[in-house]
C-alpha cells in the first residue's frame, strides 16, 4: 500500500501548539471508541488536553520524549511518542507510548508510518531496543508483530477495560532495531 501521502512530523516546543486541539480530539477519540490507553470513560476534552499539557508537554521539553504526528490532508491522523528517558543501565532502550489513529482515518497505513518514523528516530539517537505494552488481543498486537516486534509476556489483569467493567490482560513487546 502507497502511505506516501502520509506526512510525519517530529514536534517540538515551537509546533506544539498548533496541534494541540488536534492531539486532544484524537485522543479523547480513541479512548471514546474503546481504545486501552490508560483512561476510562467518562473522559472529558478538557482531561485530553490536561494529559498533553500536563505530561507530555514537560517530558517534551525536556527532551526525555519525541512525539510524532502523522498528517493526512493537513489533518491529524494519528500520533505516537517515543519515552527516551530510561535508567542508566538501560541508555539504549525506549518505549513506544499512546500509538493513537483517529477512528477516521484507521487502517490507512497510519500507524505503520508512525512506528516507521519511531523506530528511523529510535535509531538515529542510539536507542536500539525499542519496549511497549498493548492490550492482549487487540487490533494493535498483530500490527506490532507484522513490524516484527516480539512478545515477551503477558500480564492478566493488567488495566481496566475503558468502557466496559472488566480487566483486560496486556502483552509486554520489544523490539530490537540493532545488534548493539
Amino acid at each position: 500500500m502507497d502511505h506516501s501521502y502520509i506526512q510525519i512530523i517530529l514536534l517540538t516546543q515551537t509546533n506544539f501548539e498548533a496541534y494541540l486541539n488536534d492531539l486532544t480530539n484524537t485522543l479523547y477519540q480513541c479512548v471514546h471508541d474503546g481504545a486501552s490507553i490508560s483512561f476510562i470513560l467518562p473522559f472529558t476534552k478538557k482531561e485530553s488536553e490536561g494529559y498533553w499539557l500536563n505530561k507530555v508537554l514537560p517530558e517534551l521539553i525536556n527532551k526525555n520524549t519525541a512525539i510524532f504526528v502523522a498528517l493526512i490532508d493537513d489533518q491529524v491522523a494519528g500520533t505516537v511518542q517515543l519515552e527516551c528517558k530510561t535508567p542508566p543501565n538501560q541508555p539504549y532502550r525506549a518505549e513506544v507510548s499512546k500509538l493513537l489513529v483517529h477512528p477516521n482515518f484507521q487502517r490507512k497505513g497510519v500507524a505503520k508510518k508512525l512506528m516507521s518514523a519511531l523506530e528511523d528516530y529510535a535509531i538515529n539517537h542510539e536507542k536500539f531496543l525499542i519496549t511497549l505494552d498493548t492490550r492482549t488481543g487487540d487490533k494493535a498486537e498483530p500490527l506490532y508483530t507484522s513490524l516484527g516486534y516480539q512478545t515477551a509476556g503477558v500480564i492478566p489483569n493488567f488495566a481496566k477495560d475503558p468502557k466496559e467493567n472488566r480487566h483486560d490482560a496486556t502483552t509486554i513487546m520489544f523490539k530490537q532495531l540493532k545488534d548493539f
